[in-house]
């Protein structure tokens, strides 16, 4: 029997995968856990090892399509068997309708059960709702769209089970729910209800009025409808341009941080920080740690250290927010965003440091060489881009002396680190001249839940921490 390939499950919360290269044609000899294909999630970039060895059937999923967790992409052959064999079966079964004797069997039957069971096969996948209704599963896969589609829909006040959906098995995509709302579609569709004019009347007026305000100047306008919905090509037909595909990924990051600037209250404080003290114990250090770990001592787990200092002191920058409420995280999961180079550019995936205030500073620095590493790789398993509670960005790599960074979703806080250079400050009570080892910290943060005030506290801690770091492991 041939061995299907199906689309793993990469993670808890992923429904879906877009199969972006196989590495084998059909007709190749695969060994057993040697790479097949490769994926690409809302949460990580993947490759897939075949289940068996054997002979590589049909494929069924193409480059650049999107599927569902479960489906089959491909088939592997055993030895011995050929290609369009597993199609056999099918064939042999449709003579089977020697069945015909048993609808004269049932016939006499259908009395008690026949009205219901017909509903059943119409609806083969319903589940019960939390109210207790029963919703089909293309209903549920509709409704479990990306959050940026589930934002909109809220503020238009938009039911999706009423969205015709273009994407993956009737899901409703962006450009979908723009046009419901461009084309005012959400008008039309709740009237319906007043027909019954004495039972609706009173629930009627109010909502046309919630889709219209839109319309109108609204109090919190969308922040992405106006720039991802382009009235007409943005170029004219004589300028000289080279059109070219999203990749995955950086459709994902498109979606997150559009979906991420819709859901927070972004404010960004800055600081400067003397990193003088820190340069100088990590001159003193790096050759002995190298030795003793393998590892480069590098600015990164000092602010790492930093960071956690701060977050012990001000733990309402390591939460989320639930509806009404707010999260505090105990555990501290630190992500470090990592650029990833592709064609045409970067791509940028956050893998965490779990448990980041149960480690040393040399297990901080092991932690993150080993997770940027593997991100660059796509060695990165999908729990180790997820659960995290604080993310840092890294743009002074790359000579940037400061940014605003987005929150990582559903985190409300994300630092940034600019260059780290020799500057000419001013120092001291006496007001003397001198080079100091200097960089531009930033903290964006969610002004739902942080204040101002907190922040700048927050970021007092870690500046205190970084100008006299002191750490016993280290030689000062």
């Amino acid at each position: 029997m041939p061995i299907d390939v199906i689309m793993p499950q990469m993670g808890e919360s992923i429904a879906e995968g877009t199969l972006t290269t196989w590495y084998k044609k059909e007709g190749d000899h695969v060994e057993r856990d040697e790479n097949l294909f490769e994926i690409s999630t809302d949460k990580v970039d993947a490759e897939i090892p075949s289940p068996a060895e054997g002979t590589l059937g049909k494929i069924l999923v193409n480059e650049g399509e999107t599927v569902e967790v479960g489906t089959v992409v491909a088939t592997i052959l055993q030895p011995g068997e050929v290609a369009g064999a597993e199609a056999e079966p099918e064939a042999a079964a449709e003579p089977g309708p020697a069945v015909t004797p048993e609808p004269a069997a049932v016939e006499p039957v259908p009395e008690p059960v026949a009205a219901e069971v017909v509903t059943v096969p119409s609806r083969p996948f319903e589940r019960p709702a939390g109210d207790g209704r029963l919703v089909s599963k293309e209903e549920l896969r509709r409704a479990r769209s990306s959050p940026l589609v589930r934002n909109i829909a809220a503020e238009h006040g938009i039911d999706l089970t009423q969205v015709s959906g273009t994407g993956l098995s009737g899901r409703v995509t962006k450009r979908d729910i723009l046009a419901f709302v461009e084309g005012g579609q959400a008008v039309t569709a709740p009237p319906a209800p007043a027909e019954p004019a004495p039972v609706v009347a009173p629930v009627a007026p109010p909502e046309p009025v919630a889709p219209v305000a839109p319309m109108a100047p609204p109090s919190r306008p969308p922040i992405d409808v106006t720039a991802a919905v382009v009235p007409g090509q943005p170029f004219s037909d004589t300028d000289r341009v080279e059109i070219v595909p999203m990749s995955i990924m950086r459709q994902k990051i498109a979606e997150h941080m559009i979906d991420s600037r819709r859901t927070s209250a972004h404010v960004t404080s800055f600081f400067e920080i003397d990193m003088t003290r820190v340069a100088e114990i990590r001159a003193r250090n790096k050759e002995r740690f190298f030795e003793d770990s393998g590892v480069k001592l590098t600015y990164m787990p000092f602010i790492i250290s930093a960071l956690i200092a701060g977050v012990k002191e001000w733990p309402i920058v390591n939460a989320s927010v639930w509806g009404d409420k707010i999260v505090l995280k105990k555990d501290v999961n630190v992500g470090i965003a990592v650029a990833l180079e592709q064609e045409g550019g970067f791509g940028l995936l956050v893998p965490v440091i779990r448990h980041a205030d149960e480690l040393s500073l040399v297990g901080l620095g092991r932690a993150a060489n080993d997770l940027a590493e593997r991100a660059r790789t796509k060695r990165l398993s999908p729990e180790e881009v997820q659960g995290g509670t604080i993310t840092i960005t890294n743009p002074g790599v790359f000579g940037s002396l400061a940014g605003t960074p987005i929150i990582n979703q559903p985190q409300v806080a994300i630092l940034g680190v600019g260059t780290i250079e020799k500057r000419v400050k001013v120092i001291g009570p006496s007001d003397s001249i001198g080079v100091r080892t200097c960089a531009y910290f930033s903290i964006s943060y969610d002004h739902r839940v942080v204040d101002g005030a907190t922040a700048d506290h927050f970021m007092t801690v870690m500046k205190d921490k970084l100008e006299n770091f002191s750490d016993p492991s280290l030689k000062e």
